[in-house]
């Protein structure tokens, strides 16, 4: 099938596809999460697009070596899960919800359309504004949707899944539209259109303040702003602005980058801990149960985000991807995901719902290490199609890649919107934002780990670089590396399991 035509179908699919979600759900739910829902769409639009290009544009363009570019790709990936850390605090002490997304947004419109100059002081630029931004918009918004449902905790649920659907629709439509352009006819225009996603997220989120559709939700802190006048907050801006430059070094030294972020995430974590200890023991023990999630949440992430750097290059290397006489583009790859989700969704809410009427729903521990399980057993299905259906010419027929994201698409619905909903639910509701920016640190390690899971395969065991070997020596490389990741993944989720009774009983009925 052309490409293009390829883009068109899923266009329409997803037209038909959220126009039924809105029909059917608008009744339930108020405006306000269906606003969220397209700015979240078209900021995740923005950013998958640009993500589709990233690896193959620093191999391909800029001409990065297979290590330096998992390095910059992890530091950067990193750096964009850290910062919501702070951008969530700031957010509950200073701006509110809508203006640390609104900030955010402009950040990221910004960054991906200096992303579109094809100049390697510009593309470290772009990166720098994108994590800037990212940290103000990704925990606010998802903190935004939890607070429409204070007093409806039964709806919760529900709404965070209609809202990762819209993630994974702006994902689906990003690499078969931004990622697709950017290959067939030039980098700057795959670049440039993630840009204009972004600023069609911006303007749909601005539209839903402006005609009063959020009522009081995410306004300002009532109390006494941290740093007293609106006036002083733009001090909060001209600090986060000079922190630009520290982005752009830190991805160009990716090695101190993954050092710092590190020490950072131990010292978030220490104090986290340090705040579940004074909390009395409901709250205690639900944060120590937030914690214990967030580290194999870690592993997971870790593993699952190889999509973006390794996976990425074994499909351009290794995966067999002639469809009718024509080869399919390696970006587009990364849309099986999203749209396994999107269709998966309605599939897995009623899951959820008839186990749950038979009271033999599982915890969300129990969720997780099923997630686990799944993702573990992608792994070994790649192993498999390389062990087994290896072709003459060292590549791995088509089937198996799209068998590994689908495993990896049940296990990701059965750990990521559980995991964002039990944040909200668990965390203090005077530091729910707080909360979920360390949720969003146990990725930003992931990435750190993930970087060195995907540097294992830049190299033979003889110390040769991937990209010099024939496909049928990197494809030994590749699969040895994803046997130990699927078997490792497999024994944590065994292990997740075992704790899972401790777990569900710290939760105290919190479901």
């Amino acid at each position: 099938m052309d490409p293009v035509w390829l883009m068109a179908l899923a266009w329409l699919f997803v037209l038909v596809w959220v126009s039924i979600v809105i029909v059917t759900q608008r009744k339930h739910h108020p405006r306000a999460l269906f606003i969220l829902f397209f700015a979240e769409l078209w900021e995740r639009f923005s950013y998958y697009g640009m993500r589709a290009l990233l690896t193959l544009y620093m191999a391909k363009e800029l001409l990065y070596s297979d290590e330096k570019t998992m390095g910059i790709y992890g530091a950067y990936g990193a750096l964009v899960y850290a910062t919501p850390v702070l951008g969530g605090f700031l957010a509950e002490k200073v701006f509110g919800y809508r203006w640390a997304i609104v900030f955010g947004g402009v950040l990221m419109t910004l960054g991906h359309f200096v992303m579109a100059v094809e100049n390697e002081f510009f593309f470290f630029m772009a990166l720098a504004l994108l994590i800037l931004g990212n940290g103000f918009f990704k925990p606010n918004i998802s903190s935004f949707v939890g607070q429409l449902y204070q007093h409806e905790e039964e709806k919760k649920d529900k709404a965070f899944t209609i809202f990762y659907m819209g993630i994974n629709v702006g994902a689906f439509l990003a690499p078969l539209t931004c990622g697709l352009i950017g290959e067939e006819y030039g980098w700057h225009y795959g670049f440039g259109l993630a840009g204009v996603g972004m600023l069609v997220g911006l303007i749909v989120f601005m539209w839903g303040m402006r005609s009063g559709q959020f009522n009081h939700h995410g306004l300002m802190p009532d109390k006494k702003p941290w740093l007293g006048s609106f006036k002083n907050h733009w001090l909060v801006v001209l600090v986060s602005l000079a922190m630009l430059p520290v982005f752009m070094e830190m991805l160009q030294q990716d090695e101190l980058a993954k050092e710092i972020l590190l020490i950072l995430g131990l010292i978030v974590f220490a104090v986290l801990f340090v705040i579940a200890l004074r909390q009395e023991k409901v709250q205690r023990e639900r944060l120590f149960v937030v914690m214990i999630l967030a580290v194999f949440s870690v592993l997971f992430w870790s593993f699952f985000e190889q999509a973006g750097s390794s996976l990425t290059l074994f499909t351009d290397r290794n995966v067999d991807r002639m469809v009718n006489g024509g080869t399919l583009p390696v970006s587009i790859f990364q849309s099986v995901n999203p749209f396994f989700i999107i269709i998966l969704v309605p599939v897995f809410t009623w899951l959820w719902g008839w186990l749950a009427s038979l009271k033999w729903e599982p915890s969300a521990p129990v969720k997780f290490s099923f997630g686990i399980l799944q993702l573990g057993l992608g792994f070994l299905a790649l192993v498999w199609g390389a062990h087994g259906f290896l072709n003459g010419d060292g590549l791995v027929p088509l089937i198996f890649l799209i068998l590994a994201y689908f495993l990896h698409t049940t296990g990701e619905m059965c750990l990521s919107p559980i995991g964002l909903s039990l944040v909200t639910k668990l965390s203090p509701k005077k530091m729910v934002g707080f909360v979920m920016g360390v949720w969003f640190l146990s990725v930003s390690f992931a990435h750190v780990v993930g970087v060195y899971v995907a540097q294992l395969t830049s190299k033979s065991g003889a110390g040769v670089s991937t990209s010099s070997l024939s496909s049928q020596e990197s494809v030994l490389v590749y699969s040895g590396v994803f046997e130990n990741v699927g078997l490792v993944a497999i024994g944590s989720a065994i292990l997740l399991f075992a704790l899972s009774p401790l777990l569900k009983k710290w939760m105290h009925g919190v479901s």
